[in-house]
């Protein structure tokens, strides 16, 4: 396999996630030293890149970590890699999967894209290759996700990115416009715990700089509008920041 190298400097814009923050890729292969290729590739790309080197331990992390792709080794000690995407499929049944193996066989390549696969990239693979393939899959699923819904939705939260309405439990609330961002970046990130530094650079667009009582004050805004009679969706963790999860 090719070495580590970038892509290209001047190749592609970079790729986020819509509220701007750094793309989520789960890298899955048995060979550890390949994964860290693949994974030092993409981190160069700028994204957030996760490590499995087993089926099991991948379909955990997909669970906890929502990855916004996935590079699939089909080979792997304990699940095949095909069993891998399916368990994935169940609950993320948009996941964009990029697979590697070292067969090409045309059964191989028709059983893992009737399975869900999106893509295949044989051994041996430049990691140009791989982020190129990944990246042309990313901007597929987002194009999809745009054309489908506005809506976001986290337990019985729902926001309209386009109307800007927003309902609990069916009951409509209204928010300031600030509040309205914030909320969104909580959405689009549920069950992450966001730090403070984090809120302020999206949702105020500058960098921490001691102002973290403005995140706490439009926090308890939120808190009033959301959770008020309610079971709390808003959670803060002292000394790491808040979440947003769904009610139990």
């Amino acid at each position: 396999m090719d070495a580590a190298r970038p892509a290209g400097p001047a190749a592609a814009p970079a790729l986020t996630r819509p509220d701007g923050s750094p793309l989520r890729v789960l890298v899955v292969d048995d060979e550890v030293n390949l994964a860290e290729l693949v994974a030092m590739a993409l981190r160069y790309e700028g994204w957030q890149v996760e490590v499995a080197h087993t089926g099991s331990k991948a379909v955990s992390t997909a669970r906890e970590q929502r990855p916004d792709a996935v590079v699939l080794d089909i080979m792997l000690p304990d699940l095949d890699g095909l069993e891998v995407l399916r368990r994935m499929r169940a609950t993320a049944p948009d996941l964009p999967v990029v697979f590697l193996t070292a067969r090409d066989a045309v059964e191989d390549r028709v059983a893992g894209l009737t399975a869900g696969g999106d893509d295949y990239v044989t051994k041996p693979f430049s990691l140009e290759e791989v982020v190129a393939r990944l990246r042309g899959l990313v901007r597929r699923a987002g194009a999809r996700q745009a054309a489908t819904s506005s809506v976001l939705t986290v337990g019985d939260l729902t926001l309209d990115e386009d109307s800007h309405e927003v309902s609990r439990g069916g009951e409509e609330i209204t928010l300031t416009a600030t509040e309205f961002e914030l909320l969104r970046f909580l959405m689009r990130n549920p069950r992450r715990v966001l730090s403070k530094a984090q809120i302020l650079d999206r949702v105020w667009n500058y960098d921490f700089g001691g102002q973290a009582n403005v995140v706490e004050l439009y926090i308890s805004y939120l808190r009033k509008k959301i959770d008020a009679g309610r079971a709390p969706m808003i959670h803060t963790l002292r000394g790491a920041g808040y979440v947003l999860k769904p009610a139990p």
